[in-house]
């Protein structure tokens, strides 16, 4: 057996199986969550549709948090509702920019463990300063302090299956797992024809890791020492998650930013030398397409980058980058929100080999322990009565 073709044996004694796993089977899972979610459309429903509230707040630290980013659209989109994407760790620190005693909220809260010390506190503060709050939890373990949390309000916990919680320290399969879930969340009503979206985007995933692994595997051994990672839309949380993955699987050697493509011109843009990696995550929406193509023909001019890689469901038109990857191979399209999934795909495997290039290990790459799978060390104060 083998995981990104390379032996289980030779993955273990490498320190990288559970990454090279949780990264292979992620196709598998999508399915599995199109069919967890879908059993639940009646309960689910149930309890949006009863929930009397004023905005909704999507939720989570670090990686959890970056699902938000890439879902405020759709649910806006299919909602109408006042919803925006706000981390934890801002809601903990100044809880009174976001929540109020006159507003009741629904906290959509994204959490692989949920035992982070600012997710049960974020979920404590709301609870405690709106007018009433209703709690969707979605996570990959039915035992965290998130799923078990005891609210006073209304709560619904949507569990994963086991394989999305992540035994490395970078999240891949929950990261995923969670953002179609919310995808599928955000558009609820129509989830019986979302599952041929579902397996379009497993089946790009799948040609991703059965066709491009090697010239992905070759990017990661280019000598760069900085990358950015460029996306629009639902593409710029991909984008974020994308650069944080490179930057913990290299223990912070390699140093990574994200931005969309019209920010990236706004000094952003400085970043790139003769040491930069940079990978466009490119919408296929037409409109956004005209944006994206702009700055790309744009970098021709300054500084050269040491390599560029343009990712897309498909590309109509000549890039004068180093690695092109493409999904589809017939007329089939997925939806903007969807594009997100395959996407992130290049980003993990980045990270991966390049660890392996740096001589880390995947699983584990944080050689002296400034980062965990959870995080520790975090103190919860208590909050002052008054603003």
């Amino acid at each position: 057996m083998d995981f990104l073709n390379i032996d289980v044996n030779t993955l273990e004694s490498l320190g990288g199986i559970h990454t090279a796993r949780e990264i292979a089977q992620q196709p598998m899972v999508w399915r599995e969550i199109w069919s967890v979610v879908h059993k639940q459309k009646k309960e689910l429903g149930d309890f949006l549709n009863s929930a009397d509230f004023d905005k909704t707040i999507l939720t989570g630290a670090g990686t959890s948090a970056y699902i938000g980013e890439s879902l405020v659209g759709t649910f806006y989109r299919h909602s109408k509702d006042n919803v925006s994407a706000v981390p934890t760790t801002n809601l903990v620190s100044h809880p009174y920019d976001y929540l109020s005693n006159d507003e009741s909220l629904l906290l959509i809260s994204f959490a692989r463990s949920g035992n982070s010390p600012e997710s049960k506190a974020a979920v404590e503060l709301a609870d405690k300063i709106s007018k009433k709050c209703f709690h969707l939890v979605i996570t990959c373990n039915p035992v965290g302090d998130l799923a078990t949390y005891k609210t006073k309000g209304e709560k619904y916990v949507l569990t994963l299956p086991k394989e999305t919680n992540d035994k490395s320290l970078a999240m891949t399969s929950s990261y995923t797992g969670m953002l179609l879930s919310g995808i599928l969340i955000g558009r609820l009503e129509e989830i019986d024809s979302l599952k041929p979206q579902v397996e379009l985007a497993s089946q790009y995933a799948e040609q991703i890791l059965e066709t491009h692994l090697d010239s992905i595997k070759e990017t990661a051994s280019l000598p760069f020492k900085r990358a950015v990672f460029l996306g629009s839309g639902p593409l710029l949380g991909t984008a974020t998650e994308s650069q944080l993955k490179l930057q913990e699987l290299t223990d912070g050697a390699i140093i990574c930013k994200e931005e969309s493509f019209l920010g990236f011109r706004h000094g952003p843009k400085a970043v790139v030398d003769g040491d930069t990696l940079i990978v466009y995550l490119l919408s296929n929406n037409k409109y956004v397409s005209q944006y994206e193509h702009d700055l790309i023909f744009a970098m021709e001019k300054g500084k050269k980058a040491l390599s560029q890689v343009a990712i897309a469901e498909r590309l109509d038109f000549d890039l004068d980058v180093n690695l092109s990857i493409q999904y589809a191979s017939n007329g089939d399209t997925l939806d903007e929100e969807f594009l997100t999934l395959p996407s992130v795909l290049p980003g993990q495997l980045l990270g991966f080999f390049k660890s392996l290039d740096q001589g880390l290990q995947p699983d584990e790459p944080s050689s002296s322990g400034a980062i965990s799978r959870v995080v520790q060390g975090v103190n919860i104060y208590m909050l002052p009565q008054s603003k």
